[in-house]
């Protein structure tokens, strides 16, 4: 691991979606700048993939993104990994863009299996893709990513009791654990108790990534989430982290859940976050 290479594209990756919202002024800052070192570590340490891009995806890693309105992150990840142009970034939420404010598979963006964006859908996608991967003897994992607030959707807990009693032990989900949402704090709107206990009592291994924005932290987690995999139950990875992260007015709060940075507010959040691998 190269921590000062991964940091280095940490930093690009924050300017990349702060540009990219500030632009079409549009977009989810908040929770992109909160998952980047999550992102970062995935697709340059954690996954076996091929960005020679194809949608069954035989033999490698795949990822899927639930909550899928922190596209700008995730576009970023895909661009700065080599999945397409990194200057196709200037596009983000333009008319016939492939790069639309929730990630849509009819565009043909490489990198995205599914449409995500109606919360509480992207659990069951994984899980089934998870078990596809099972029953085509394909020991490759399966990765997923969902907001906290998500899962006060129902359906996730359906598909999370389902993955424990079908032993889908190649599926790794991670929650963005940032007790935040577009109304508030998660505590405020609908609490979601102890989500460790949950996991747990649903049949799920549980591990915490206390430093959610700490690449070596995050990299170490997720490296330890592999090597749990494969042992009869689905893994759930607790990301702590903070929304907002890496922009200091952005950090702590809700109120950029989904809030376009002005031309003053770009300059400041740029000059927190130094250009590395340049800009596109």
């Amino acid at each position: 691991m190269d921590v000062k290479k991964l940091e280095e594209i940490v930093f690009q990756t924050r300017r990349d979606i702060v540009r990219m919202v500030h632009k079409v002024s549009s977009g989810h800052p908040g929770g992109s700048l909160g998952c980047t070192e999550f992102f970062i570590a995935l697709y340059h340490e954690i996954m076996n993939i091929n960005t020679d891009f194809d949608m069954d995806g035989i033999n490698e890693d795949l990822f899927f993104l639930s909550n899928g309105h922190i596209s700008p992150v995730f576009y970023s990840a895909l661009a700065r990994r080599g999945y397409f142009p990194v200057k196709e970034l200037n596009t983000f939420r333009l008319l016939d863009s492939r790069l639309q404010g929730h990630p849509t598979t009819h565009e043909g963006l490489p990198g995205v299996r599914i449409a995500s964006g109606s919360l509480g859908q992207g659990m069951s996608v994984a899980l089934g893709a998870a078990q596809a991967k099972k029953l085509n003897k394909d020991n490759s994992l399966v990765f997923s990513l969902h907001g906290d607030g998500e899962l006060q959707e129902g359906q996730n807990w359906e598909a999370i009791m389902y993955a424990s009693a079908k032993k889908v032990d190649n599926l790794i989900a991670t929650i963005d654990y940032n007790g935040q949402q577009i109304d508030g704090s998660t505590d405020q709107v609908l609490s979601l108790g102890n989500l460790d206990e949950k996991f747990k009592a649903f049949g799920w291994e549980v591990i915490h990534i206390k430093q959610g924005n700490n690449i070596s932290e995050v990299v170490k987690g997720l490296q330890k989430a592999k090597e749990l995999s494969g042992n009869g139950k689905p893994i759930c990875v607790l990301l702590h982290t903070i929304m907002g992260n890496g922009v200091d007015f952005m950090m702590h709060t809700h109120a950029w859940h989904g809030k376009a940075p002005n031309d003053e507010q770009l300059d400041k959040a740029l000059s927190q976050n130094p250009e590395t691998l340049g800009d596109y």
